[in-house]
């Protein structure tokens, strides 16, 4: 404590330096903290599991031109010809796809009665037929999957009663412990809907939606009902590249005037749907490097420019017996107290900025090891920033002040 006073005391007769360092370890503090934590969150986002074997999962368009053409015996040949293709495992038709960032929303209610019926939380609705659960890879825990031969043709094909298999998300939403299988769920209280199996995962299209996890599957085949088709493949990733140029030569051999487009895996649209959280991950990984790197050389440069201010006191506390420990120990202590205040102000400062964030961009609240995870790492940069000058001023020789008196 003896020491302090007097470093203080130097501090306080040239404020102007000690003012602007501290004012940047706060800033530091306080961005580095909230930067670290953001990305901690997007890079959770990106790692979670979408439920599909996404490697495996080759999805493509089709779009059908022609007067006259019968759609749904189109759609009922190109799922023939796609399943006699080597390599091919399973093929489906669908509606939407998980991490496409475009397909259908819904949500059902819990009875027939618009009046007293209580709303289900709101999910993805992917259609397809008894194939849909293998193609997409989906791992079934708990009730069936669909019966082939009880699919409906479109919307509108009433005769078909209808089912779905829920996610095990969506049936803890909406139904809590118990278990959804059984369960009658209604849509605009007309049409009922039975529950007859869980998936343990299967993501909705929009990553940044609130309940991506609450997705159902529906036993209608969308594909044939309008010009626009959908088609799911799997088969071993490597395979791919051959199969899409297999998948073009036998449905244009077919019909040469369809159109088709968009050969992606789920795995690529994974890619696309992140691929903001990617770089703000790494802007703000950027950003973190460049303020410590500022922070590091603002603190060697004023432990410069102090040995260079105070070379006549350096060699006359040498000349009095201090070691050079001692002054090493000097310019350690006055920085450490220059970041123990940082520290603390920009701590309080982290959390009012995450206060704010959540309030404009509905971010989760600051963790309070961000801002303790990122004052040790000052602490760290300060000692390397401040150790190797400081080195120089303790080896002044004490002949300095003799020579200088």
């Amino acid at each position: 404590m003896s020491a302090i006073k007097p470093i203080l005391s130097a501090m306080l007769r040239s404020r102007s330096a000690p003012v602007l360092l501290l004012l940047q370890i706060i800033l530091s503090v306080a961005i580095v903290a909230n930067a670290a934590f953001i990305i901690h969150q997007r890079l959770g986002l990106m790692e979670r599991d979408s439920g599909v074997a996404e490697a495996e999962v080759l999805s493509f368009k089709l779009y059908n031109f022609g007067d006259g053409v019968d759609l749904k015996e189109r759609s009922r040949r190109d799922l023939e010809l796609l399943r006699a293709l080597p390599g091919v495992k399973t093929v489906a038709p669908a509606n939407m796809l998980p991490l496409g960032s475009s397909g259908w929303r819904s949500g059902f209610v819990d009875g027939p009665d618009p009046d007293t019926a209580k709303s289900l939380p709101g999910m993805a609705v992917y259609m397809g037929d008894e194939n849909l659960l293998e193609t997409f890879g989906l791992k079934l825990i708990e009730g069936r999957n669909f019966i082939p031969g009880r699919i409906a043709e479109g919307l509108n094909d009433t005769e078909v009663p209808r089912e779905v298999i829920v996610t095990k998300a969506y049936a803890k939403a909406a139904f809590g412990d118990e278990s959804p299988i059984g369960k009658r769920v209604y849509e605009g209280g007309i049409t009922a809907f039975t529950i007859v199996g869980v998936v343990d995962k299967l993501q909705s299209a929009w990553v940044n939606d609130d309940e991506v996890e609450n997705s159902v599957l529906v036993n209608v085949n969308m594909n044939g009902t309008g010009q626009f088709n959908t088609m799911v493949v799997r088969a071993e990733a490597v395979d791919h590249a051959r199969l899409t140029d297999a998948i073009k030569e036998v449905l244009h051999r077919d019909d040469p005037r369809r159109v088709l487009f968009s050969f992606k895996s789920i795995a690529q649209y994974r890619e696309s749907a992140y691929a903001q959280h990617a770089m703000m991950a790494f802007v703000l990984g950027a950003m973190i490097v460049l303020l410590l790197a500022i922070t590091a050389l603002g603190l060697s440069g004023m432990v410069m420019f102090n040995i260079e201010r105070r070379t006549k006191q350096i060699g006359t506390r040498r000349a009095l017996g201090a070691t050079r420990g001692n002054i090493l120990g000097w310019f350690l202590t006055e920085n450490y107290l220059l970041l123990g205040i940082g520290a603390l102000v920009g701590s309080l400062l982290a959390f009012e900025l995450s206060r704010q964030l959540m309030d404009f961009f509905s971010l989760d609240a600051l963790a309070w090891q961000y801002p303790a995870v990122t004052v040790v790492l000052l602490f760290v940069v300060t000692t390397i920033a401040v150790i190797i000058p400081a080195r120089r001023a303790a080896a002044i020789s004490p002949s300095i002040a003799t020579r200088s008196v």
